[in-house]
């Protein structure tokens, strides 16, 4: 049966478009899609201020599965995303990931292996002599462990991502509308229309709240407290005299992570105050706390100098950080894609695809993403990921 419905989209960043995109290009789907973005520039999106990486090392399966299928389709971008024959170069690096752990946290570290193993992730665990054969650079006297991602991991242009998937949809009829939604119109539990700021309301059969950091103020009004909120996260940019081959992005214990990046490095951490939808300002003295750790880690990194910094919005699901996927609990046709805390652009292939499915078939069907429904949230079943960055 085909579909001649109306989508409307509330979100153009990365989620937003690849969900557009897989409507578009649905066999099934002959319907019209719009997406509403408020910010055409995307200066303050979440997916073009990312750090755009990808893994495999996830405690959740469901996880594992997104990223599997995320890897294979930036491996294959050109299949998906060529415009008149143009390709989106999006300068996939796949040099693994590093989780560190100390003798507290080895232990989880094997359960994750373990987990990873079942599910065909292709990882080693590596004591701490390994560890320094591998990456003679790397202080590893207070570690017990080391788990490294062999292949499927890596880093990506997550705003070239971002525009291909735009570009893409674009091509294939989508509309891309510049406009604040401010709510959702609904009547005899359906969404009706979206609603504007300047008041106009776009009609619709199906919408979507993709809006990110900003999602929750959108569903005050349906009766679902969505437990979604930005954080902030700033990544700098340092240069050292030091050396590093084979630096694959590497998580220490205190939860600090960096990587090359061409001729400099890139580095974040947790604020010790993480506090919900702060001013998105650089916060210049947390990098004296990671140069700190850097330099205890790696001791080429006693001398670095900041080059530059950025800050941008990490929507964070303070349930049980994890994203948040299909119908509204009590508007079916209001889907979710909503808190994917850090894990936006590696899963939006697999999320795009399945809420395409959604409003297409009913359901899913190539990847079953039931175990992220909004369901989970009432009934207060946590779903916990260990491995947030």
């Amino acid at each position: 049966m085909m579909k001649k419905e109306t989508v409307v989209i509330v979100g153009g960043g990365v989620i937003g478009s690849a969900v557009a995109y897989f409507l578009a290009c649905h066999k099934r789907f002959t319907g019209k899609v719009i997406v509403i973005e408020r910010d055409s520039t995307y200066a303050c999106a979440s997916s073009a201020l990312s750090a755009s990486s990808i893994r495999q090392q996830f405690s959740s399966p469901v996880n594992i599965l997104i990223s599997q299928f995320g890897i294979q389709f930036l491996r294959d971008i050109e299949q998906h995303l060529a415009v008149d024959g143009e390709t989106p170069d999006l300068a996939l690096t796949e040099k693994g990931y590093l989780y560190l752990a100390t003798e507290a946290g080895a232990d989880a570290l094997r359960e994750n292996h373990a987990v990873q193993n079942q599910h065909g992730v292709d990882t080693a665990l590596l004591s701490p002599a390994e560890l320094k054969k591998k990456f003679p650079w790397l202080a590893v006297d207070d570690l017990a462990l080391g788990s490294l991602g062999l292949s499927g991991e890596g880093w990506f242009d997550g705003y070239g991502l971002l525009m291909a998937f735009r570009k893409k949809a674009r091509s294939l009829g989508v509309e891309y509308v510049k406009g604040e939604a401010q709510n959702f119109v609904i009547a005899h539990d359906r969404v009706q229309a979206v609603r504007l700021a300047d008041g106009s309301e776009l009609a619709c059969d199906w919408a979507l709240n993709a809006a990110g950091a900003w999602a929750k103020p959108l569903l005050d009004a349906t009766g679902f407290d969505l437990p979604v909120h930005g954080r902030k996260r700033c990544v700098y940019v340092f240069s050292s005299p030091a050396q590093t081959p084979g630096c694959p992005l590497v998580i220490d214990p205190s939860g600090l992570w960096f990587r090359a990046e061409g001729q400099y490095w890139i580095c974040g951490l947790p604020p010790e105050n993480d506090v919900n939808d702060p001013p998105l300002e650089v916060d210049y003295p947390l990098f004296d706390q990671a140069w700190l750790t850097l330099a205890q880690r790696v001791p080429g990194f006693e001398a670095i100098r900041l080059q530059r910094a950025w800050a941008g919005y990490y929507e964070y699901n303070t349930f049980d950080h994890n994203a948040i996927l299909g119908p509204h609990p009590g508007i079916a046709n209001l889907l979710l894609a909503n808190g994917f805390s850090g894990h936006g652009l590696q899963q939006a292939p697999a999320v795009g695809r399945g809420l395409a499915e959604w409003i297409v078939d009913g359901g899913y069907s190539s990847l079953d993403l039931s175990p992220l429904s909004v369901q989970r949230i009432v009934e207060n079943r946590c779903l916990m990921e260990r491995n947030i960055i």
